[in-house]
């Protein structure tokens, strides 16, 4: 039965729809946790208006407190504005992820199946948790854009938890593919880059 299950997995080709929606996914996600990023650290509204009363330190010009975060968050709202933008492409790659299936296109992890390991259990699991979070973060991404204002701090609570699941299923995602590019499954990454298996 292992030996079965391994040849099936390294006869599995990525159809092109497949890898275009793959890896167009990734890298939004990469790129919004960039903005994320620079968000927290950098380009931190309380840093950013330190910077800015040192640099007016040295000029006649005073600004209170209030007036600094205002004017932080004016200078770095074109890269959160980014953010939003991406947060829109998601939502379109993820509703042609969940309709592509009725198609016979990137059907959906099946937990429940027959003779599964706990390993392939795990995986099927961790993939639909993934996509609840993430239907959970773009549809509280939405509200807070679209929402009325009573609900956009509950939301904003809710949406920024996005970036502990999203960090961990990547760091469980790329360990998972290394393991099983160097183990049982040897080629996958060529599969998904190139849609076939690398030739030896």
């Amino acid at each position: 039965m292992n030996i079965l299950k391994t040849n099936i997995m390294e006869n599995t080709k990525y159809s092109k729809v497949y890898r275009i929606i793959h890896w167009a996914i990734a890298v939004s996600f990469l790129l919004l946790l960039i903005t994320i990023f620079l968000r927290l650290t950098w380009m931190n509204k309380f840093n950013m208006a330190a910077i800015i009363q040192d640099y007016l330190s040295g000029t006649d010009q005073v600004l209170t407190q209030d007036q600094l975060i205002a004017l932080a968050k004016k200078i770095r709202q074109p890269m959160w504005d980014w953010h939003i933008y991406l947060g829109y492409v998601l939502t379109g790659l993820f509703s042609l992820r969940f309709i592509l299936p009725l198609f016979g296109n990137m059907k959906f992890q099946n937990p429940f199946a027959k003779n599964l390991s706990i390993k392939e259990k795990f995986q099927k699991w961790t993939y639909i948790v993934f996509y609840l979070c993430v239907v959970t973060s773009l549809t509280t991404g939405l509200i807070i854009e679209f929402g009325s204002k009573e609900l956009k701090k509950p939301m904003e609570e809710i949406h920024v938890l996005g970036i502990y699941y999203l960090v961990g299923f990547i760091v469980i995602h790329v360990a998972g593919v290394i393991i099983a590019e160097f183990t049982a499954h040897k080629g996958i990454i060529s599969r998904i880059v190139r849609g076939t298996k690398k030739e030896d």
